[in-house]
């Protein structure tokens, strides 16, 4: 073995400019010539050139085709629901198997409040870690960000986002009445006041502008839009799009109930405007004054 020597570059047949692209590996048999009706080569062509000289195929591209956009649908909401629905699962089988209540904070370490805040934001991010991969998808078929409200919001969508949270939150006030007999029934798995320091509320808005954004974006922004682009009826895909919202929900029990006024009112809002920043915003104040709610009301 010789440590100087160099191997020589393999060498791979390269068409002429307008003949058809060869298969990897395809070398012309003894004797080959190209059909008449080919382009003639330049004077100067190499047929054979080093591997690495060897020219990448351009991109064609193409308008995605309704299987394709069937696809695509099926795959970015299995990404995105399946973990928020099994941790759902998991949630609720815990709390019927042990009857621990609900908590929104997570515990890492419980002599250190400032570590469970930060620790629980980095666990939270993946939450939305699908949702520049949805708004990419969309803008590839004309829909980018900016046609979907999301790049500004005028003073109408701030007052429409204030109203559908004051009108979710109006209507959670009534069923809470209602089902107030089942409040310490096994069936139910709800919080209560959280007994945390005020600081908290840092986790509280951080948490609920990460779910504000993923889980808007994933069940209204992105699926309403496909749906509407694949032929679905407005009221198929708004009762499709309420289903997937209120399965991930299910850890609450049948508090679930409690979901489904805040995703009627925005789901219809997206619907009508095709401005996700209204529902957004509402679905970040409905959070909000959740989290706000159970940390200073004790």
């Amino acid at each position: 073995m010789h440590s100087g020597t160099m191997r020589s570059p393999r060498l791979v047949w390269r068409p002429a400019p307008g003949w058809p692209a060869s298969p990897p590996g395809w070398q012309p048999p003894p004797g080959w010539n190209p059909p008449p009706d080919w382009p003639a080569p330049p004077p100067d062509w190499q047929f054979w050139v080093p591997e690495e000289h060897q020219p990448v195929a351009p991109i064609r591209h193409r308008e995605p085709s309704r299987h394709d956009l069937v696809v695509e649908t099926w795959v970015v909401m299995v990404a995105m629901l399946t973990p928020w629905l099994i941790s759902a699962i998991v949630v609720l089988g815990s709390h019927l198997a042990t009857g621990a209540s609900l908590t929104q904070l997570p515990t890492f370490d419980p002599h250190a409040p400032v570590v469970n805040i930060v620790l629980g934001l980095l666990s939270y991010v993946p939450t939305a870690a699908v949702v520049p991969l949805a708004l990419v998808l969309l803008a590839r078929t004309g829909q980018p960000p900016a046609v979907l409200g999301l790049t500004r919001a005028g003073w109408g969508d701030i007052g429409t986002g204030v109203a559908l949270a004051a009108g979710a939150l109006g209507c959670e006030l009534v069923l809470a009445i209602v089902l107030a007999p089942l409040e310490h029934s096994s069936l139910a798995n709800t919080t209560g006041p959280l007994h945390v320091p005020g600081y908290y509320i840092i986790f509280g808005l951080s948490q609920s502008l990460l779910t504000s954004v993923a889980e808007e974006t994933a069940v209204n922004g992105y699926l309403i839009t496909r749906l509407d682009q694949l032929g679905w009826s407005p009221t198929a895909a708004f009762w499709l799009s309420l289903a997937l919202r209120t399965s991930y929900h299910v850890y609450y029990g049948i508090g679930v109930i409690f979901t489904l006024p805040f995703g009627y009112l925005v789901t219809r809002s997206f619907q009508k405007h095709r401005t996700l920043s209204r529902p957004i915003l509402a679905h970040f104040l409905y959070d909000s004054t959740v989290f706000l709610i159970s940390i200073f009301v004790h």
